[in-house]
């Protein structure tokens, strides 16, 4: 008689497991996997949206990103993206970080402070954006109206170069700031206090307990929102799409942005997606890069 083959109770186990996890990898595939292969395909053809048929073209939208009339507007693009991610990043993470010392006491009223702080973080960036556009208008903006109180001439906060960057930062920051705050003082609460009790008998002062307590236990923080933040700084697109379009003269012209241009405004798909896949590429080794030096200098401690 033949023997008949049964399942271990791991085999089954592990059956049961990938069914439970099918469903998900099912839509990763169809949503995320396939589309990230149909856009590499792309980059090879010579898709305009314009015309009926598209053709295998090799190399030719690479080379014309790296080695043609692309590659200075995308060093113009990617200049602009990386000093909004530093301007982010800078206030994201050091005001969150003053915020959260400041407002670091469990009292009602400053609850409700840190609710005011961080309420911005809920309004659509849509609509903000727009009120925004009449916060800086030039002449009847009120920002531009509070400076000539005190004798300062009208700002063009949107149409010049050296303004238009700074004005785009100033509505992700107001967004975004409360965010930082947030995240540091949820760190904050909970590292231990016998750390500071300990520090404070061997005649610490504020400064060194902050110094060598609280900023080595917020590294992982840290490191957290610098990751999150720097992603979502270099695919900022709405705040610019609704104030500058990417003016003047190119100066607020992000990465994204210039994505969007290519695609749906010169309908070519083809230079659109090389661009996106060489983003994807740079966030890729920038994210990879971050957590291979962060390695030696995060403490997880607390």
């Amino acid at each position: 008689m033949e023997k008949k083959t049964s399942f271990k109770p791991k085999t089954i186990s592990a059956l049961k497991d990938f069914a439970c996890v099918l469903p998900a990898i099912v839509l990763l595939v169809i949503f995320t996997y396939y589309p990230i292969c149909k856009l590499v395909q792309i980059t090879f053809t010579d898709w305009n949206l314009l015309n009926d048929t598209w053709n295998y073209v090799g190399l030719k939208n690479w080379i014309w990103l790296f080695n043609g009339s692309g590659t200075k507007h995308l060093l113009n693009s990617l200049r602009v993206t990386f000093l909004y991610s530093l301007g982010e990043l800078a206030v994201t993470m050091g005001g969150g970080l003053i915020l959260a010392l400041v407002f670091n006491r469990l009292t009602k009223t400053f609850s409700i402070m840190r609710a005011i702080v961080f309420v911005p973080k809920y309004v659509a960036m849509s609509s903000a954006a727009v009120v925004y556009l009449w916060i800086l208008n030039t002449d009847s903006g009120v920002l531009n109206y509070l400076l000539g109180l005190i004798g300062i001439p009208a700002v063009d906060w949107l149409g010049q170069r050296e303004t238009a960057l700074i004005s785009v930062l100033m509505l992700t920051t107001w967004r975004t700031l409360g965010y930082g705050m947030m995240i540091y003082l949820s760190a904050m609460i909970g590292i231990s206090k016998d750390y500071y009790e300990a520090a404070s008998l061997d005649g610490a002062t504020g400064f060194q307990q902050f110094w060598k307590i609280t900023i080595p236990l917020l590294s992982p923080t840290t490191l957290f929102l610098f990751v999150t933040t720097f992603i979502s700084s270099m695919k900022v697109f709405q705040s610019v799409d609704i104030l500058t379009q990417g003016g003047p003269y190119r100066s607020t012209e992000v990465f994204v942005y210039k994505i969007y241009l290519y695609a749906m405004e010169d309908f070519r798909m083809d230079r659109a997606s090389v661009i996106a896949i060489a983003f994807f590429v740079l966030l890729l080794i920038v994210t990879v890069s971050t957590f291979k030096i962060s390695n030696k200098n995060v403490h997880y401690d607390s």
